[in-house]
């Protein structure tokens, strides 16, 4: 069955665009991380229907806007973010994602992030948390505490006491406040980079 090359996904043709010649391999991803992803795309896909349309992930940033007081611009600030983002994990438009190629997807776009920060691009998960940081930062003081950080994992349909343990760990400076980079790099963390046991109570254990 065909699977992903730069023929069909974004983040492969990003990569042989700049003579990365990296491929998935299933045998080098750790069977954890392989249940946390397949997890996540069952949130996405609303209609369990085993693919995942950009309609679907546009629900999220509209349920976004019924939990907070977000102005049009920021809602639509994350809308398109959230366009940027997912297309480049490999939603098409019109075609949407397969659940079969779901975990390759998020792989190669991992790849790709770190073939933008090696090369000093902007990084499209922090395109993402930065639209939703915006939101997230209620009082506007450049911050987000754990009573604004519930609001995101309710918006999720995540635990909110998983607040308290995402706090705890992307609080890297222990300042009882996350700074734009501390939410990109749990992100990064927790999503992109190789299976690592200590993250795993992130989000209370649903991923």
């Amino acid at each position: 069955m065909p699977g992903l090359d730069e023929t069909n996904n974004e983040s492969y043709r990003y990569l042989r665009s700049v003579g990365n010649t990296w491929q998935y391999n299933v045998e080098d991803l750790h069977p954890k991380m392989l249940s946390r992803l397949y997890k996540r795309f069952d949130t996405f896909d609303l209609d369990s229907d085993e693919k995942m349309e950009m309609e679907e992930v546009l629900y999220w940033p509209d349920r976004m806007r019924q939990l907070v007081n977000a102005t049009d611009e920021q809602v639509e600030k994350m809308r398109e973010a959230v366009r940027v983002f997912f297309f480049n994990k490999g939603v098409d438009p019109v075609n949407g994602l397969k659940r079969e190629d779901w975990v390759e997807a998020n792989r190669v776009f991992a790849e790709a992030e770190r073939d933008r920060e090696r090369r000093g691009e902007p990084s499209m998960i922090a395109l993402l948390s930065n639209a939703y940081y915006d939101v997230l930062d209620d009082d506007g003081d450049g911050t987000v505490d754990v009573d604004e950080l519930k609001t995101m994992m309710k918006a999720f349909d995540v635990p909110q006491e998983a607040a308290y343990t995402f706090f705890e760990k992307a609080d890297t400076d222990k300042s009882g406040k996350l700074e734009r980079q501390e939410l990109v790099h749990l992100f990064r963390k927790f999503w992109m980079e190789p299976y690592d046991p200590q993250w795993d109570g992130v989000y209370a254990y649903k991923y």
